[in-house]
């Protein structure tokens, strides 16, 4: 966005809200004529009246939120499709002004719009979560008082767990979000320096030279396994293959079928085959060189 674009939005914003503040305040009768109109008759021009009476309210309620860092032209935008939606579900026989139903709608909205846009990571994924990012500020004050700028003590810290229902975990959490805004990992870490910050994070994935082992690795002990599998007789590779060496191995059953023999002596000669196999590797493991024997 140019500077020309900024101010201009600016100017938009400020004719928008000396606009809103303009309109007339409804009286509780006429109020309820036009919610009836509109709910009965879908009556748009009724609708409009409504929600243009109370757009104050939205930008009442948008400036309470503008200490988040979050453009208010884009809070108010927000407040107004909460008060939009209020309108839409209003039941003028409740006996309710239609100023505090929408309260709830509109609040509930811009703060939806904070949690979103507020960080890239993603905060107030539950209730109690949502409840603890916006309301420990003003805990936070009135506990600390005169020591706010100290930061919260244990105890401060176990009264706003215990009134906002949330662990003593979450409110540490919460507090060292709050505390420090997205960074990108992308902008060098000093004034004159030429290195990102991105360029000290310690990469989890193994190194070129253990992937080359890893790799080296795997292959001898495959060759190993190809060679300790010479030791065997026909019978018992059959039945290793079968058992060890598939993605779907076959079942005992369909193996004893097969050899003419019980599942039960299957079961044997694999436990002795698997014995036999580990003592072929272990034998290649203390000399690399040795060749297997059959046992």
């Amino acid at each position: 966005m140019t500077h020309f674009d900024d101010q201009q939005t600016q100017r938009s914003n400020l004719a928008y809200i000396r606009d809103s503040m303009r309109a007339p305040m409804l009286s509780r009768d006429h109020e309820l004529v036009l919610a009836e109109r509109w709910r009965d008759h879908r009556d748009q021009a009724a609708l409009h009246e409504l929600v243009q009476s109370f757009a104050r309210l939205v930008i009442a309620t948008a400036t309470r939120f503008r200490h988040y860092g979050l453009p208010l032209g884009d809070l108010v935008q927000e407040g107004n499709v909460g008060l939009m939606q209020a309108a839409l579900r209003f039941e003028p026989q409740r006996d309710v002004r239609f100023s505090t139903y929408a309260t709830w709608w509109i609040r509930s909205a811009i703060q939806d719009y904070v949690l979103r846009n507020w960080s890239i990571v993603r905060t107030g994924t539950t209730a109690a979560q949502k409840s603890l990012f916006f309301n420990l500020r003003r805990l936070r004050a009135q506990i600390a008082g005169d020591n706010g700028a100290a930061g919260l003590t244990d105890d401060g810290r176990r009264q706003i767990a215990a009134a906002l229902n949330v662990d003593e975990d979450e409110v540490v959490a919460m507090e060292q979000r709050l505390a420090g805004a997205d960074q990108s990992l992308n902008v060098p870490i000093g004034e004159n320096s030429e290195d990102d910050w991105q360029d000290f994070l310690a990469d989890p994935g193994p190194t070129p030279e253990e992937v080359v082992i890893n790799l080296r690795d795997a292959e001898t002990r495959s060759r190993w396994l190809a060679e300790a599998l010479t030791t065997l007789n026909t019978r018992e590779r059959l039945i290793i293959r079968e058992r060890q060496l598939r993605d779907h191995a076959a079942t005992l059953d369909d193996l004893g079928r097969q050899l003419g023999i019980s599942k039960e002596r299957v079961r044997q000669i694999e436990a002795r085959a698997i014995q036999k196999l580990r003592a072929a590797m272990l034998q290649r493991a203390e000399d690399p060189r040795a060749p297997c024997h059959a046992a």
